[in-house]
């Protein structure tokens, strides 16, 4: 799927075989994302955790190449669909459970909740609710680090939705005009909220397709692959720290579910989901690592961690209580407070 026209994607496809240990770490992460996103549907279910919320479950190869492919002190900017893309850059999992069950563990001491992630500790800088609005932060964020000649790349999430916002088009015409720092990932999962995105944007591939409009390589990958994408991150990050200039990355992919806990998805076509499924990257590459060499119980030991890890989480989460009062007019206005307006 990957399509070899320039510098980059020929990069992506002569990029040598990860080692073992990182391709574990790609299986244990995604591991992590799976199982941490499928407890929160259950405590949605059950009621603990309140409004809404976005889950990925099936975009998780994304979210995992690029975390194991970032240095420390990258950033990472996403949409509200973000929970896994702040996971994978070493943020707490009880902090993250614990914003989505509105406790004073979260990481926003329960004020934030499912759309508004953030550990700028962790060079996590937030999740965006409005569509679009984070590529140029994102922009900003990029310039700041080529200002400072720090080496630092900006990484910038957004669903194929966005791809019809005019920030996308204002923000990607800034990055090739500065040369930033700064790649841009589209996840295609084939609908924005409800509607295909194909029935309303004038070309097939909705990110790739228009980036030759602002000089930009057209990159088209497998989402659902772990090693495509982490040898899309670690080209693209390269290119990026190199002072070569942005990439736009659209990577195809699928979420398994409706577009948030309030959709059934039933506009999907049955044996559309049904075809995506068998593509779920998390058991496919599975058997990849075990028919190159991974034992069993390697990869069943993995599982067994991961599924402690989203247990010790929930419970901790479960156990801390809601946010005080005294914290709700804080960390609004420029000073912390909102005192100042009275």
């Amino acid at each position: 799927m990957t399509e070899t026209t320039g510098p980059l994607t020929t990069a992506i496809a002569n990029a040598p075989t990860a080692d073992t240990e990182t391709r574990l770490d790609l299986y244990r992460t995604m591991q992590a994302c799976r199982m941490m996103e499928q407890r929160a549907y259950d405590l949605f279910m059950q009621n603990l955790i309140k409004g809404t919320s976005h889950l990925a479950l099936g975009q998780e190869a994304v979210a995992a190449g690029f975390g194991v492919a970032m240095r420390e002190d990258d950033y990472t900017f996403c949409t509200y669909r973000g929970h896994n893309h702040t996971l994978v850059r070493g943020v707490s999992m009880t902090g993250i459970l614990g914003e989505l069950m509105g406790r004073e563990i979260g990481l926003l001491n329960g004020k934030g909740g499912s759309m508004h992630l953030m550990d700028v500790t962790k060079g996590a800088m937030g999740s965006y609710a409005i569509i679009g609005a984070h590529m140029p932060i994102a922009a900003g964020a990029a310039w700041s680090a080529q200002y400072r000649e720090s080496g630092q790349v900006s990484v910038c999430f957004f669903g194929d939705g966005t791809t019809n916002i005019g920030a996308f088009h204002e923000s990607l015409n800034f990055a090739a005009v500065w040369n930033l720092p700064i790649v841009y990932v589209c996840e295609n999962n084939l609908y924005m909220e409800y509607t295909p995105i194909a029935d309303v944007t004038a070309v097939a591939n909705p990110a790739a397709d228009r980036a030759s409009a602002y000089g930009l390589e057209a990159v088209l990958v497998d989402g659902n692959d772990a090693d495509v994408m982490y040898a899309t991150a670690i080209a693209a990050l390269e290119k990026a720290r190199s002072g070569a200039g942005p990439s736009l990355i659209e990577a195809q992919t699928y979420r398994h579910g409706g577009h948030s806990r309030a959709d059934p998805g039933k506009y999907r076509p049955n044996e559309e989901v049904a075809a995506w499924k068998a593509r779920d990257p998390i058991p496919v590459y599975r058997q990849r690592l075990q028919d190159a060499g991974v034992d069993v119980a390697t990869l069943d030991a993995i599982d067994a961690e991961q599924s402690a890890r989203v247990d010790a989480a929930e419970e901790a989460a479960r156990n801390s209580g809601p946010p005080p009062l005294e914290i709700a007019d804080t960390e609004v206005w420029a000073d912390g407070g909102s005192s100042w307006r009275n």
